[in-house]
């Protein structure tokens, strides 16, 4: 560490001593600016063997039990390093030299179990139902299940988990230490939008360090330092996942790809289904190339919502449909006012004149028709032939052979025609 660093730190230790309560709130918005700051306390907590890190890390305890909320953040930020560097210290059996990094783990792990009042917190999750939609899924995609849950969640059946009360923690131990842990981790990631992108890098390192030290893949990572394994536990390995799947997505791709996949390595030489199961969802679910996201402005998790289905069918009768049926049918030519219309049958007209002549031509004795006759005829051929009288269609045969009835019965009597 340069003395221009430790500087740095000393400064900052005795500053706040000496920052009178009102003007905490500006102190808390100009801390998060100093970069210079932030990466020598990281130097810090790396080097369990450093003067300055017991007092540091009772500083960062003050701030987080001060009740400001930027400043809980502050020392939220640095949660993923103390972690890491109270396994590593663990793992080496060194426990004397992490006293007060496990000290201050659960100072905060204890201010987070109570509330306000000292009453201890209970947390509760509903379980969302796949029958009703997200912008993670839509119903109607997933199919039968849809209709089960939809069963389900008629009769109001939904599943509520719980997380406590939780027992207060005096110490550390091997029993109790991933409790402690993944709590803690839980209390990191419900402030991921708040974490600076050297917070989340320092997430996914130590994440692939956790899961990889001791293990071959560790000379493939190149880590240095602890060869020892580190042992996990599932629900901790679940709350490391949820950590990497924000940073994916918040500029810091290539480190948590690594970590994932560290990640998947370490569940399989454990047999945890949980994190095999949270990882390879995640792993599907990654687009195919890297995301450019930036690293400023407002952070989340980016999704693609399913586009949903039309509610209106393309067969639906609407009432441009029915005007478009009324056009077609008026725009057909009109061409069958000659022919049969409404049922009715149009009966082709007979010749009374050609019935004589065959009649004749059969040997017959033939005669001219008188002028009565013909002239009968005549009217009643133009009264077949009259439109008003087309529509009569049957009766009309009738009348016609009515005629030519009597008009071979006067051919064949004379007497019966009357000049």
């Amino acid at each position: 560490m340069f003395t221009s660093e430790k500087g740095v730190v000393e400064e900052w230790l005795s500053e706040f001593k000496t920052l009178p309560e009102a003007s905490l709130p500006n102190y808390a918005t100009n801390l998060k600016d100093k970069s210079s700051l932030v990466s020598s306390l990281y130097k810090v907590i790396q080097e369990p063997q450093s003067e300055l890190l017991e007092p540091v890390c009772h500083q960062l305890f003050e701030f987080y039990r001060s009740g400001e909320e930027k400043l809980l953040r502050f020392t939220l930020q640095f949660l993923p390093e103390l972690i890491w560097c109270y396994l590593a210290v663990s793992a080496s059996r060194n426990v004397h030299s992490s006293g007060c990094i496990e000290a201050l783990l659960l100072g905060v792990y204890n201010l987070e179990i109570v509330d306000k009042q000292g009453h201890s917190k209970v947390l509760s999750f509903t379980i969302p139902s796949l029958s009703k939609p997200s912008v993670y899924h839509e119903p109607s995609s997933i199919g039968s299940m849809a209709l089960t849950e939809s069963a389900l969640s008629q009769h109001g059946l939904s599943k509520v988990v719980y997380s406590g009360p939780h027992p207060q923690r005096e110490m550390l131990t091997a029993q109790n230490r991933f409790e402690v842990l993944t709590f803690l981790l839980l209390c990191y990631n419900a402030a991921l939008t708040y974490m600076p992108s050297v917070s989340l890098q320092s997430l996914c390192q130590i994440c692939s360090r956790i899961c990889v030290c001791g293990y071959p893949r560790q000379h493939v990572r190149k880590y240095k330092g602890v060869s020892s394994r580190i042992p996990v536990s599932s629900e901790f390995m679940v709350q490391m996942l949820t950590g990497i799947y924000f940073a994916f997505y918040n500029g810091e791709w290539d480190l948590a790809e690594k970590a994932l996949d560290d990640i998947i390595y370490r569940a399989q030489l454990e047999l945890y289904p949980e994190p095999l199961l949270v990882a390879n969802a995640i792993k599907a679910s990654l687009p195919h190339g890297a995301m450019k996201s930036s690293k400023e402005g407002t952070r989340c998790i980016q999704v693609e919502i399913t586009p949903t289905s039309s509610r209106i069918s393309r067969n639906a009768v609407t009432s441009m449909s029915i005007r478009g049926h009324r056009w077609k049918r008026h725009e057909q030519p009109d061409n069958n006012n000659d022919t049969t219309e409404l049922g009715i049958l149009v009966i082709p007209e007979i010749s009374v004149t050609n019935v004589a002549g065959e009649r004749t031509g059969n040997g017959e004795k033939g005669r001219t028709l008188g002028e009565i006759d013909a002239q009968h005829i005549q009217g009643v051929q133009e009264t077949a032939t009259d439109p008003r009288t087309e529509s009569k269609g049957l009766p009309e045969i009738r009348r016609q052979k009515s005629v030519r009835k009597l008009m071979e019965d006067g051919i064949n009597s004379p007497g019966r025609v009357q000049f």
